[in-house]
């Protein structure tokens, strides 16, 4: 992957790009966590160190493109609807390919919408309704350009706390309160991403030991609990509704 912006600052080997993404002192993609505060006024920083890979797509390198590139897993969270969730992460590695390479949101912010649509089409199509999730992307990257500067990692590395967090999360077009606290969980399980009161502010997509959604998926058993959850969530859903 090639980096997308000018380096910000280098901590510990590490140089931050503006693009969110981050490479270790040989040139590799460095995985992201959220560091413990470094300032007086408790503003949070990113961090680096080796956490666990991310386990969606069923893909080696569409898991490692999730686990390295904030966008690409944004971009998966919104297309985590209506279709197979390993298809829904898939698609960021399929949409960079696309792009030519890169996978950049203020690139795919001011695109011609049409041409995007175009991308998502192409088979094998990015999602069930390519169309208007190819306008849900461009709409969440030009959130990104407007509020974080094209930074995607900027949502979370902005937070204070976990209030705040959810609230960013919810900010975003095609996040609603579930969807927010499910991706607010799977930054805090998975990739470290704990400002105070995270758990709080996505429970209960945060208890330990739950298997309820993409944020405690790690393994192809979890990911059959987590299907299995669901399942029984839809059985009693149905059961109950009035005949």
């Amino acid at each position: 992957m090639r980096d997308l912006g000018c380096a910000l600052k280098a901590h510990d080997g590490v140089t931050v790009v503006s693009s969110g993404k981050a490479r270790d002192a040989s040139g590799e993609p460095a995985r992201v966590r959220h560091g413990p505060p470094t300032t007086s006024s408790g503003e949070w920083k990113l961090a680096y160190a080796d956490v666990m890979s991310l386990y969606l797509s069923g893909n080696e390198a569409a898991d490692e493109l999730l686990s390295t590139d904030p966008l690409a897993l944004l971009v998966g969270m919104v297309l985590d609807q209506q279709v197979p969730l390993e298809r829904a992460f898939r698609s960021p590695f399929d949409l960079q390919e696309r792009l030519g390479g890169t996978l950049d949101a203020e690139a795919i912010a001011h695109m011609d919408p049409d041409s995007l649509a175009e991308l998502f089409s192409l088979r094998p199509a990015l999602h069930r309704f390519p169309k208007s999730m190819a306008t849900r992307v461009q709409d969440v990257c030009r959130v990104i350009v407007e509020s974080y500067g094209g930074d995607p990692a900027g949502i979370w590395t902005s937070a204070p706390d976990g209030k705040t967090l959810l609230a960013n999360v919810k900010a975003l077009p095609g996040f609603g309160e579930q969807k927010a606290r499910i991706f607010v969980a799977l930054l805090g399980k998975q990739l470290e991403v704990q400002p105070p009161g995270w758990k709080k502010a996505s429970a209960p997509y945060s208890d330990a030991g739950s298997f309820r959604s993409v944020a405690d998926i790690n393994s192809p058993e979890s990911l059959a609990k987590v299907r299995q959850f669901k399942q029984k969530m839809k059985a009693e859903a149905k059961a109950s509704a009035p005949a």
